[in-house]
Formats: C-alpha cells, structure tokens, sequence
C-alpha cells in the first residue's frame, strides 16, 4: 500500500512532467549509455532515440530545466522477463532522480552495483524479483532521502540467491517508509535484523518473508518485542508499524506469540496487517491479539497453534481478512464471530475444530470468502446460514471423511442471495436430487460436490456453464454423458470417477485433465480421441470398455498419465503409436486382454516413471528397449506370459526403482545379483516363477526394502528367508 501511495507522491511532485524545456543533452546520452548496456530482447526501449528523453517511453522529466527525475523500467512479473544486461553507472549523471524502478527483469545473477546508493534524491527504488545475485550493498544505506526500499528476492533463478552480512547500513534510511527484503537471505543478519530496523523513525511497512530468519534468542536481553514484558519505549519505530510481515521464516515455538504480545502491550493501534503465516509457531493464541483494534488482516495459516478459536478476535471490529488454516485449533466457533461486522475472508480450513457452524454466522454481510474444510462439523448448515451473505463468492465446505454427520440442506426451490464463483462441498449428507440452486450461479468456475450422496442425473444445463473445474466424483449419479464435453472456455478438470455412468465416452471434449473411472462406461475408446488436443490425464479405468487403443491418442502430445486399467481392451500392445508422447509419465494398462510384445519404443519416451502392464496376456522375452527407462520408480509386468532370464540390467540401468513386480510369468534362471545396485527398492515380488539357484544375500542390504515376495520358486533349500523381513508379503 505504501510502496503504491509513494509512487504517486514521487510522480505528482513536479507538476506537469515533461512540459517543460526538454531533455538536458547529458542526461539524454546517460540514458543511452544505460540503455547501450541492456539486452533488450523484446524492444521495450525502441523509443529511446531523438534528441528529447523526455519524450521516451518509461522516463519523467521535471518541468523547469528538463532534469530526468523518473526511470521505470518495471515489467509484469510473468516469465518471460525482458530485460537483463549490465546497469551502467552512467545513470549517476541524473543527480536529480529521485524513482528508479527495476523490478521484474533478470539480471541472471549480477550483483547489485554500489553506485545506487550515490543518488542523493532518490525516494523510491524498487529492484525486486530481478535476479540479482550476491549481497546487498550496504552503500545503499546512503539514502537518507528513500522512502520506499523493495529489494524483494525471488528472481528467476531461486529464492535466496541474494544476502546481506547484517542490516546496520538501513540505519541511514532514517526518511523510509516501506521495506520489502522478502527472500533475501538474511541468516547472517540474525544477530540484529530487529535492533536495525527497530531505529528507523519512519518505518510503516516491514516484509520480511521467506528470509530465513530461525533464531530470536539474541532479543532476550534487548527487550524488543520478544521476551516477557516490552515497555514501549523500546519498541521505538516497530510500535509504529500499519503492516508486519514475517511469514515463512523458521520462527519457532512461542516466539511469535511473545512478539505479539510484546507489540500489544505497547498498544500498538497503528497496525493493520500481521503476517505469521508459514512458520513453527505453537501455543494458544494470546488474548493479547483483542488490542489491535485496527487490525484489518491476521495471517497465522500453516503454524502449530493449538486451543480454541480465539476469543479475543470478536474485539477486532475492522478485521477484514481472518487466515487461521492448517493449525491445531480445536472445539466451535464462537457466537461472537458475529461481532466481525467487517470480515471478506474468513478460512479455518485443516484445524481439528468441531462442533456446529453458528447460524450467527449469516450476519456476516460483508463476507466474500468462506473456507471451513477439513474439520468435524456436526448439525446442519440451512439457508439461514446464508441468508445475509449477499456478497459471498468463495465457499468451501470440503470436510473430513463423514465421522460426525453433517447435512448441507436446503430447498431445491431455493434461490441463494449471492453469486458464487467458487464452491467446494465434499463429503456431506446433502438431497439426493442434484443441487438445481447452482442454476442461479451465474459466475461459477469451479464446481466441486464429492461423495455427497447425490443419486440423479447430470441436468444439461451443467454442461452449459462456463466452467474450468468439475468434480462430482464418489457420488450415485447415473445416465449417460452428453457426444461432446464442450464447455464455453477450456475446462482444466472434469472428474466423473466412482459413479454408475454408462453409455459410451464422450467423442470430443476440450478438457485438460479427464477422470471417468470407476463407472459402467462401455465400448471402444473414440477413434479420434487425439483431435482432443489439450488432454494431459485420461483416467477411465474400472470400466467395460473394449476394442483396441486407438492409434490417434498419439497426438495427444501433452499427454502425461494414462490409466485404462480394468477393461477389456485387447490386441497388440500400443504398437509403435506412443512414441510421440515425450511428457509421458505414468501409463497403466493393467488387467486388461492385450498381447504381443514390449514395444521397442516404450522407452524412447524417457519421461516415464510408472509402467503397469500386469495382468494381460503379453508374452516374449523382455525388451531390451526397457534398458532405457533410466527414471522408471515402478515397473509392473506381473501375471503375464514373459520368458526368459530376469536381465541385469535392471539393476544396471534403472537406478531409481523403487518397485518391481514380475510374479506370475515364465520367467526361469537365478536372480540376478545386479538388483542389490537397486537402493531404493522396496518392493521385490518374483513369485511364482520357474526361477532357481539361490537368493542373493546382498538383497538383506538394501535398507529400504520393506516387501520382498520370492515364494513358490525353485530356490536351493539350504537359503533361510528369516534374514528378510515381510519375505512373504503380497504385492
């Protein structure tokens, strides 16, 4: 908010930019200086040319002498980034330039050049998410005048790749409003990150996130917010503070809850934003937070806290955004959840909470986002839950597995007062007659209604909306699907598994991810499945389908799994039709009728992780184009019809495997001693085998061997399975 607010202070000082007399000609050729030293691959500064810079793209000029006063060079924080290069120092040539924004290139890891810290009027200096390298310069400390310092890490290459040795050189920042040193290492800095930035007069904004910050034991004697009692008078600045973010950091047990503490005792009403998100903290949450009456977000998701809900929260009346996820708070929501008159987003997803969800909930007006999944609710939510929620958009209810009954009910003529985009029901008792109410949403997006009971038919108008997400699995739906699963823009996902569909597979869909198994869904795969062009998952297995695999699913060349196990495919197995499928990683072809050999371009595709062929008629030796699955984890060719010897090369060539299952075959000889390379294998089965010889000794050595199934083979008696454990497991 600060960093937008001092933008526009900066632009709105000289009135009238580049009204004035021109560009200064040395100022035009330091531009052309900085500009010569750029890769500019897109073009952006094409402009840069003539003889007035003032006239160029992405600079300001003041209105009097025609002094560059503004260089912003910020580009949309999307890859690609566009541009890179060197920054040359003849920008120290405009002395009068007091905004210079950088941010969102890639800079491929140059550090960042002391010279910035020589501009005496610079106010705003943004170089965020640009790829910088090294540590920060601590010259950048000259700055007495910058309001607004974002050296916000997270470039191109990885978080970190910039660091600072300590923070003593932003005690020179005494005018700076805003700082961001988010994903900059500040490990080295743990010693006196807060004792810096606790002396900066002016301090509003501190984000600090992802910044390894995982000791605050160096505080106990300063008496700064982290230990015990904090007289405000040593707080200094941080008692100032609108917004607080040290979310994502290794802070740890109740340091954070002492910090807070600490703050409030200094009845810090100024702060409006506290981000603890992403952190180890644990203990209940302290009263103390009911002093931030200005607190309009609190951010605590993915902590250790633990108790119940918070009471003290009912005091922070201009509470806008509540974040309590994945914790371990526990018992109901209380009544005076009411009191919250202000809250847009509320989320207690993932606690151990329970109870009944509060009809006083409802009062909420003002409520866009509601997440409630993964806890024990009991009773019933109704429309009177929802009957002031006017401007909700966001529900999800997805809760736990059904151990305490829970009912989502209300009528099917039931006209809700809003307008969703987004809802998530999951594992509810809801009328078995689909829920028509969806009608009336006319944003909706993502629609998901899991295991929910619902015993119908798919209404047509569904298949109408403009949706990308679909997910209405483990329901009784019944009926048939519409030829084409066209929806009006590209859908990601449609999930159908685990229901009674029947009728044929739709002939064309413009979906992303496709799961229909589980279902009564019969007949052969559509010939021209691969006009489907955008598919990446095709899951239809435990179906009735028949007939052979279409040779146009090799165009489908996004694809990454494929599992049309359970049926009763046949013929020959996929022959010389996948070998264009480079993304490949999963294909499970289980259970099924096919025959023939292992293609000899099966491993062509070096993507592939998981293989399952098991439980089909596929005869012959096995291919030695398997030698080429270098990254296959799991290789299932069990309850076939192979011949030969196990080859060496499996433990040669596959060094990641972590299961191998090849029971049920014809497969004869010993065991090759080449699988004891296998050291992350941990499921061997070669039952029922023609296999003999005895059992390798260096298998009790692979220490991640958890199933080993070598039974019912013709092994030398005098071997002892009591030096493997679960040797008789099943796989």
């Amino acid at each position: 908010m600060i960093l937008i607010s001092k933008a526009n202070t900066t632009n709105s000082t000289d009135a009238d930019l580049n009204q004035g007399w021109g560009c200064i000609e040395g100022k035009r050729k330091a531009l052309l200086e900085f500009k010569h030293g750029l890769i500019d691959p897109s073009g952006q500064l094409s402009s840069w040319f003539g003889v007035d810079c003032c006239e160029w793209t992405r600079v300001d000029c003041n209105n009097k002498i025609g002094n560059v006063v503004k260089v912003d060079l910020r580009n949309g924080c999307d890859f690609p980034r566009l541009l890179g290069g060197e920054i040359s120092d003849s920008l120290l040539d405009l002395k009068h330039l007091n905004y210079l924004d950088l941010s969102c290139n890639d800079f491929k890891g140059i550090q960042i050049p002391d010279f910035l810290g020589s501009f005496e009027r610079l106010r705003y200096l943004n170089l965020s998410h640009e790829a910088f390298g090294g540590m920060i310069p601590p010259h950048l400390g000259n700055l007495s005048h910058l309001c607004c310092l974002d050296l916000h890490g997270g470039g191109y290459y990885n978080s970190h790749a910039v660091g600072v040795y300590n923070l003593n050189w932003i005690s020179g920042l005494s005018s700076l409003e805003y700082l961001d040193l988010g994903e900059v290492n500040l490990s080295k800095a743990t010693k006196n990150w807060m004792q810096a930035v606790n002396i900066l007069p002016s301090l509003l904004e501190l984000h600090l996130s992802n910044c390894e910050l995982n000791d605050f034991r160096h505080y106990s004697d300063l008496n700064l917010a982290i230990r015990g009692p904090v007289p405000h008078v040593k707080l200094q600045s941080l008692q100032n503070l609108v917004t607080l973010d040290l979310s994502d950091n290794n802070i740890i047990g109740s340091e954070g809850i002492e910090l807070v503490n600490g703050l409030s005792i200094c009845y810090n009403n100024s702060l409006e934003e506290l981000h603890l998100g992403y952190n180890g903290l644990s203990g209940e949450l302290p009263d103390s937070l009911g002093n931030f009456n200005n607190l309009r977000s609190l951010d605590l998701k993915y902590n250790s806290f633990d108790g119940p809900f918070p009471i003290a929260t009912q005091h922070l009346t201009n509470l806008e955004s509540l974040d309590l996820r994945r914790n371990s708070l526990s018992g109901p929501i209380p009544m005076g959840i009411r009191n919250l008159l202000q809250i847009k987003r509320l989320d207690l997803s993932f606690n151990l909470m329970n109870g009944t969800i509060p009809k006083s909930i409802g009062q909420l007006r003002e409520l866009t986002a509601l997440f409630l999944d993964g806890n024990s609710w009991e009773g019933v939510v109704s429309e009177i839950h929802f009957n002031n929620l006017t401007k909700l958009e966001f529900l999800s209810l997805h809760l736990l597995p059904k151990k305490q009954p829970f009912r989502f009910h209300v009528r099917p003529e039931w006209i809700p007062p809003f307008n969703l985009k987004y809802i998530n029901i999951s594992n509810c008792d809801v009328s078995p007659m689909f829920p028509n109410w969806l009608r009336t949403q006319k944003r909706l997006y993502h629609i998901t209604l899991k295991n929910e009971g619902i015993s119908d038919t798919i209404p047509e108008w569904l298949w109408k909306l403009d949706i990308n997400w679909l997910d209405l699995s483990k329901n009784q739906l019944y009926g048939k699907l519409p030829n084409s699963l066209y929806f009006s823009s590209t859908t990601f996902l449609v999930g159908l598994r685990f229901n009674s569909l029947v009728g044929r597979l739709p002939c064309s869909f413009n979906v992303t991810w496709l799961f229909l198994g589980n279902n009564l869904f019969l007949g052969p795969i559509p010939l021209n499945i691969g006009d489907s062009s955008r598919l990446m998952v095709l899951d239809a297995f435990g179906n009735l389908l028949n007939g052979s695999i279409p040779s146009s699913i090799s165009k489908l060349k996004y694809l990454g799994a494929i599992d049309l196990s359970n049926n009763h495919l046949f013929g020959n197995i996929l022959t010389n039709i996948l070998n264009d499928l480079n993304g490949l990683t999963t294909l499970d072809l289980s259970k099924n009728k096919l025959s023939g050999g292992i293609p000899s371009w099966m491993c062509s595709i070096t993507s592939l992780f998981f293989l399952k062929l098991s439980y089909n008629n596929i005869s012959g030796e096995l291919s030695p184009s398997l030698r080429n699955c270098e990254q296959l984890y799991s290789l299932d060719l069990g309850n076939n019809r192979f011949l030969g010897e196990i080859p060496k090369w499996i433990g040669e060539r596959m060094p990641s495997l972590g299961q191998l299952r090849q029971r049920g075959n014809m497969l004869i000889g010993g065991i090759p001693v080449q699988l004891c390379h296998l050291s992350h294998l941990h499921i061997l089965d070669l039952a029922v085998n023609n296999l003999s010889g005895s059992i390798p000794q260096c298998l009790g050595n692979l220490i991640a061997l958890t199933s080993m199934a070598l039974l019912l083979t013709e092994f030398d008696e005098d071997i002892t399975y009591n030096s493997y454990s679960d040797c008789n497991t099943p796989f």
